[in-house]
């Protein structure tokens, strides 16, 4: 799974993302955007899980292999109403659209070496500006769809009426600065949408990147409501989850060895990272669940959507296993360990099961694919 991480300039974007990925990427302050010749940055962050942690005491395997998520750095969105060239908004959107979804970074520290591209710090503005540049990509988008299937009418080349029915729904929609996430579209239309991949139906997750000093404090508590408000007054289904961090000091905890990042925490009375957090919450927002392998050569988590049956779950370890599929002997992770961490014992409990192909794996279900081609 793929998210991009982005916001406006000036958000500390590259800061979390350095967080994230223990990388030392430089993080230099623009005055209203972002050099246009900035590539993407990669980096695949480990999903901590403590229940693969544990596995892998008791299995001592050759190999631990942990879900993973794939986070990009890049341009940051320039607002319209900061007078900045939103030109270069068309980069990022086009990023966006290949992303499974977007972490948003919104500024919440006073910096005076560090403009805030519209001036002054005020989270509930900047979330609602960039949901105004995403409508307005989604719009933009919309218009030029239309626009070429009607001179391909005027051709005489007959065009999917169902397909350009959508695209004015949405475009009324938009136009009246209303997200898609926002709007009830049938199966068949949802069917439509897909090719498109609309900015404003991103699944996306905010993150306040706040000031030491505020760890914990009232001001903090207050933008975060006033976030929240904003998406449910505008009518917003999901409100999207919003994270508070301090992306600085994340940053020099990811670079630390483990013993003394460790102590840092303790420190600071930080019981975790917030980059774990982070992680597992992107983790949901995209509906994706684990269930284990585990042996002697590996203990691996392995990532599905939640829902997923068993013999499609085989095909995420081998195609051959997913078309020979016979059953799969399934232990819940909690019941393993309550049962001594020994598979026998569970046995003996009846608490394994043996299940089939329409069977839908549970989050942290340990399975044994029995299949034969």
């Amino acid at each position: 799974m793929k998210l991009i991480i982005t916001g406006f300039s000036n958000s500390g974007k590259t800061t979390v993302f350095n967080a994230l990925t223990g990388q030392n990427l430089e993080t230099p302050s623009y005055p209203t955007s972002i050099s246009a010749d900035v590539e993407p940055h990669p980096g695949i962050v480990k999903v901590p899980d403590t229940r693969i942690d544990k596995l892998s005491s008791i299995y001592e395997p050759k190999k631990t292999t942990f879900a993973t998520v794939e986070y990009i750095d890049y341009l940051g969105i320039t607002s319209a109403a900061a007078g900045g060239d939103v030109s270069q908004n068309t980069k990022v959107f086009t990023l966006i659209k290949d992303a499974d979804a977007v972490v948003h970074v919104v500024r919440a520290f006073e910096d005076e070496a560090v403009m805030h591209p519209l001036g002054v710090v005020n989270p509930a503005r900047d979330v609602a500006s960039f949901e105004v540049e995403l409508i307005l990509g989604d719009l933009e988008f919309v218009e030029k769809r239309i626009e070429k299937i009607e001179d391909q009418e005027k051709r005489g080349k007959k065009q999917d009426e169902g397909d350009k029915k959508l695209l004015m729904k949405c475009k009324k929609a938009l136009e009246e600065e209303q997200s898609l996430r926002n709007i009830e579209f049938s199966e068949e239309e949802k069917r439509l949408m897909l090719p498109y991949q609309f900015l404003s139906t991103m699944p996306e997750i905010i993150v306040l990147n706040i000031d030491e000093n505020d760890l914990g404090s009232d001001r903090i508590a207050q933008y975060q409501k006033e976030i929240e408000g904003f998406f449910k007054e505008s009518g917003q289904k999901i409100v999207p989850p919003v994270l508070t961090l301090c992306g600085k000091i994340e940053m020099e905890i990811a670079q630390l060895p483990a013993d003394e990042a460790e102590a840092f925490l303790d420190d600071l009375g930080i019981e975790e990272p917030a980059m774990n957090k982070l992680c597992h919450v992107s983790y949901q927002s995209l509906g994706l669940i684990s269930f284990f392998t585990v042996g002697e050569d590996e203990v691996r988590a392995w990532t599905i959507n939640a829902g997923t049956r068993a013999h499609q779950a085989a095909g995420k370890i081998h195609s051959d296993i997913e078309r020979g599929f016979i059953r799969a002997e399934t232990v819940g992770y909690d019941d393993f360990i309550s049962s001594g961490e020994n598979m026998a014992a569970v046995k003996e409990k009846g608490l394994a099961r043996l299940e089939g192909k329409t069977y839908a794996v549970k989050d942290g279900d340990i399975i044994n694919f029995k299949f034969n081609v």
